[in-house]
Protein backbone atom coordinates (compact mmCIF):
# COMPACT_ATOMS: atom_id res chain seq x y z
CA UNK A 1 0.00 0.00 0.00
CA UNK A 2 1.74 3.49 -1.27
CA UNK A 3 0.24 6.92 -0.08
CA UNK A 4 1.45 9.97 -2.66
CA UNK A 5 1.84 13.44 -0.71
CA UNK A 6 0.23 15.86 -2.72
CA UNK A 7 1.18 19.17 -3.46
CA UNK A 8 0.09 22.12 -0.98
CA UNK A 9 -0.88 19.62 1.81
CA UNK A 10 0.97 18.40 4.62
CA UNK A 11 1.37 15.22 5.92
CA UNK A 12 -0.14 15.48 9.21
CA UNK A 13 -3.27 16.57 6.98
CA UNK A 14 -3.12 13.13 4.72
CA UNK A 15 -2.69 11.42 7.80
CA UNK A 16 -6.00 12.77 9.70
CA UNK A 17 -7.89 11.84 6.22
CA UNK A 18 -6.41 8.34 6.18
CA UNK A 19 -9.39 6.57 7.71
CA UNK A 20 -8.88 2.79 6.48
CA UNK A 21 -10.00 0.91 4.14
CA UNK A 22 -12.94 3.71 4.09
CA UNK A 23 -10.44 6.43 2.70
CA UNK A 24 -10.69 4.90 -0.87
CA UNK A 25 -14.88 5.48 -0.86
CA UNK A 26 -14.38 8.90 1.01
CA UNK A 27 -11.70 10.01 -2.14
CA UNK A 28 -14.71 8.65 -4.62
CA UNK A 29 -11.64 7.56 -6.71
CA UNK A 30 -12.96 5.39 -9.17
CA UNK A 31 -16.18 5.36 -7.99
CA UNK A 32 -14.80 3.99 -4.48
CA UNK A 33 -13.82 0.90 -6.38
CA UNK A 34 -9.81 0.11 -5.69
CA UNK A 35 -9.54 -1.50 -9.00
CA UNK A 36 -11.51 -1.53 -12.18
CA UNK A 37 -12.01 -2.69 -15.30
CA UNK A 38 -14.69 -1.86 -18.54
CA UNK A 39 -16.99 -4.91 -18.99
CA UNK A 40 -16.18 -5.64 -22.60
CA UNK A 41 -17.67 -9.19 -23.16
CA UNK A 42 -19.91 -11.57 -20.97
CA UNK A 43 -19.86 -15.56 -21.31
CA UNK A 44 -20.12 -18.40 -18.74
CA UNK A 45 -17.28 -21.04 -19.37
CA UNK A 46 -18.61 -23.70 -17.48
CA UNK A 47 -16.03 -23.46 -14.83
CA UNK A 48 -14.21 -21.20 -12.17
CA UNK A 49 -11.34 -19.79 -14.14
CA UNK A 50 -7.66 -20.02 -12.66
CA UNK A 51 -5.61 -18.25 -15.20
CA UNK A 52 -5.90 -15.56 -17.90
CA UNK A 53 -3.01 -14.50 -19.84
CA UNK A 54 -3.13 -12.32 -23.31
CA UNK A 55 -0.20 -14.74 -25.46
CA UNK A 56 0.43 -15.65 -29.23
CA UNK A 57 0.38 -19.39 -29.98
CA UNK A 58 2.15 -19.34 -32.53
CA UNK A 59 4.90 -17.02 -32.87
CA UNK A 60 3.55 -13.79 -35.31
CA UNK A 61 -0.02 -15.12 -34.63
CA UNK A 62 -2.75 -13.53 -33.71
CA UNK A 63 -3.10 -12.62 -29.95
CA UNK A 64 -5.47 -14.44 -27.53
CA UNK A 65 -6.56 -14.48 -24.29
CA UNK A 66 -5.79 -17.85 -22.72
CA UNK A 67 -7.61 -19.24 -20.09
CA UNK A 68 -7.51 -22.03 -17.77
CA UNK A 69 -9.92 -23.42 -15.34
CA UNK A 70 -10.25 -25.01 -12.12
CA UNK A 71 -10.92 -28.62 -13.65
CA UNK A 72 -8.16 -28.33 -16.13
CA UNK A 73 -10.04 -26.86 -19.18
CA UNK A 74 -7.55 -24.22 -21.54
CA UNK A 75 -9.70 -22.32 -23.29
CA UNK A 76 -9.41 -18.98 -25.60
CA UNK A 77 -10.99 -15.94 -26.51
CA UNK A 78 -10.32 -15.05 -29.81
CA UNK A 79 -10.74 -11.21 -31.09
CA UNK A 80 -12.41 -11.22 -34.23
CA UNK A 81 -10.98 -8.91 -36.70
CA UNK A 82 -13.59 -7.75 -39.24
CA UNK A 83 -17.23 -6.69 -38.63
CA UNK A 84 -18.04 -9.98 -41.34
CA UNK A 85 -16.07 -12.49 -39.51
CA UNK A 86 -18.60 -11.17 -36.12
CA UNK A 87 -21.54 -11.40 -38.01
CA UNK A 88 -20.90 -14.69 -39.76
CA UNK A 89 -20.70 -16.47 -36.64
CA UNK A 90 -23.29 -15.09 -34.83
CA UNK A 91 -25.90 -16.04 -37.31
CA UNK A 92 -24.12 -19.27 -37.34
CA UNK A 93 -24.43 -19.65 -33.51
CA UNK A 94 -27.79 -18.58 -33.87
CA UNK A 95 -28.74 -21.45 -36.88
CA UNK A 96 -26.94 -24.03 -34.83
CA UNK A 97 -28.83 -23.61 -31.60
CA UNK A 98 -31.99 -23.82 -33.52
CA UNK A 99 -31.01 -27.37 -35.79
CA UNK A 100 -28.79 -29.02 -33.52
CA UNK A 101 -30.53 -28.85 -29.73
CA UNK A 102 -28.24 -30.38 -26.85
CA UNK A 103 -28.68 -33.76 -26.30
CA UNK A 104 -29.93 -33.19 -22.24
CA UNK A 105 -32.52 -30.83 -23.31
CA UNK A 106 -30.90 -27.71 -21.48
CA UNK A 107 -30.58 -24.22 -23.83
CA UNK A 108 -27.53 -23.93 -25.04
CA UNK A 109 -27.75 -19.74 -24.40
CA UNK A 110 -29.70 -20.07 -21.38
CA UNK A 111 -26.29 -22.16 -20.32
CA UNK A 112 -23.75 -19.27 -21.74
CA UNK A 113 -26.27 -16.74 -19.62
CA UNK A 114 -25.83 -18.32 -16.39
CA UNK A 115 -24.73 -15.57 -14.27
CA UNK A 116 -24.94 -12.82 -16.72
CA UNK A 117 -26.79 -12.48 -20.02
CA UNK A 118 -24.16 -13.78 -22.90
CA UNK A 119 -22.55 -10.50 -24.74
CA UNK A 120 -20.51 -10.07 -27.68
CA UNK A 121 -19.00 -13.79 -27.05
CA UNK A 122 -19.52 -16.53 -30.26
CA UNK A 123 -19.24 -19.81 -28.92
CA UNK A 124 -16.50 -21.29 -31.21
CA UNK A 125 -16.77 -25.18 -29.79
CA UNK A 126 -20.52 -24.60 -30.47
CA UNK A 127 -19.91 -23.49 -34.01
CA UNK A 128 -17.76 -26.16 -35.05
CA UNK A 129 -20.33 -29.07 -34.35
CA UNK A 130 -21.39 -28.18 -37.65
CA UNK A 131 -18.96 -30.31 -38.97
CA UNK A 132 -20.32 -33.03 -37.57
CA UNK A 133 -24.07 -32.13 -38.39
CA UNK A 134 -25.59 -34.47 -41.31
CA UNK A 135 -25.37 -33.08 -44.63
CA UNK A 136 -29.02 -32.25 -45.34
CA UNK A 137 -28.62 -30.17 -42.07
CA UNK A 138 -25.49 -28.61 -42.85
CA UNK A 139 -26.89 -27.45 -46.56
CA UNK A 140 -30.10 -26.05 -44.79
CA UNK A 141 -28.23 -23.84 -42.49
CA UNK A 142 -25.61 -23.00 -45.26
CA UNK A 143 -28.48 -21.66 -47.27
CA UNK A 144 -30.09 -19.73 -44.37
CA UNK A 145 -26.57 -17.78 -44.61
CA UNK A 146 -26.34 -17.58 -48.12
CA UNK A 147 -23.32 -19.78 -48.88
CA UNK A 148 -22.39 -23.33 -49.59
CA UNK A 149 -21.64 -25.90 -46.45
CA UNK A 150 -18.22 -26.31 -47.60
CA UNK A 151 -17.62 -22.48 -47.45
CA UNK A 152 -19.43 -22.62 -43.97
CA UNK A 153 -16.30 -25.56 -43.41
CA UNK A 154 -14.03 -23.72 -44.94
CA UNK A 155 -14.57 -20.09 -42.90
CA UNK A 156 -14.34 -22.27 -39.69
CA UNK A 157 -10.89 -23.84 -40.56
CA UNK A 158 -9.78 -20.57 -41.18
CA UNK A 159 -10.69 -19.09 -37.79
CA UNK A 160 -9.30 -22.05 -35.88
CA UNK A 161 -5.64 -21.95 -38.46
CA UNK A 162 -5.55 -18.20 -37.76
CA UNK A 163 -4.29 -19.21 -33.86
CA UNK A 164 -3.35 -22.24 -34.14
Amino acid sequence: YQRRVHGGSTVADDIELDTGKNWIWERGFLNGAPTKAEEIVQFHVGDMVTSLTKTELTPGGQEVLLYTTFMGTIGCLIPMQTRDDADFFALLEMHMRQEHPPICGRDHLAYRSYYFPCKDVTDGDFCERFNSLPYAKQKSIAEELDRQPEDVCKRLEDMRNKVL
